[in-house]
């Protein structure tokens, strides 16, 4: 009997498994199926009708109960990471940088290249025309981790 109840306990697992972490590979359905006929093949044949019929309504049951709680929402809101990430891989260039600060072209911008401002390499992005890598810059303004920048008048 302890082989029948473990044969669909691994059955359940299967079927959440299928139902939730490999939708559509069938793998686990599959691995289900064999589980639940194993259980049920067993009942009938060491137990009778009577138990045999009472395994298979049991996995009904406890099929149609596993597929309706893996498949609710709070189910999985209980066990998501609630944490909030609010930091990036990178620092933003305008915590250190400010309109109006000057520095020089490490490649050529055309219209993206590397500047260099206080010491710090940026990705920069030219305004309006090419400029020629060891020329003076100007950063004008950010556009996610870009620095904009032109040429100083």
């Amino acid at each position: 009997m302890l082989l029948i109840v473990f044969l669909i306990l691994l059955g359940v697992l299967f079927l959440v498994a299928e139902l939730v972490l490999l939708p559509g590979v069938s793998v686990g359905a599959l691995f289900a199926i064999i589980c639940y006929g194993s259980a049920i093949y067993k009942a009938y044949a060491d137990y009778g009708a009577v138990t045999g019929t009472v395994v298979v309504i049991a996995v009904i049951i406890v099929s149609a109960v596993a597929t309706i709680v893996s498949l609710r929402t709070k189910t999985w809101q209980r066990l998501s990471l609630k944490q909030k990430i609010d930091s990036s891989s990178m620092e933003m260039p305008e915590q250190s940088l400010h309109v109006g600060d000057r520095g020089t072209a490490v490649s050529r911008l055309a219209p993206m290249g590397k500047i260099e401002i206080a010491g710090r390499n940026y990705e920069a992005k030219s305004v309006d025309t090419y400029i020629d890598q060891r020329s003076p810059v100007e950063v004008v303004g950010f556009e996610n981790f870009t620095v904009i920048v032109r040429k100083p008048d």
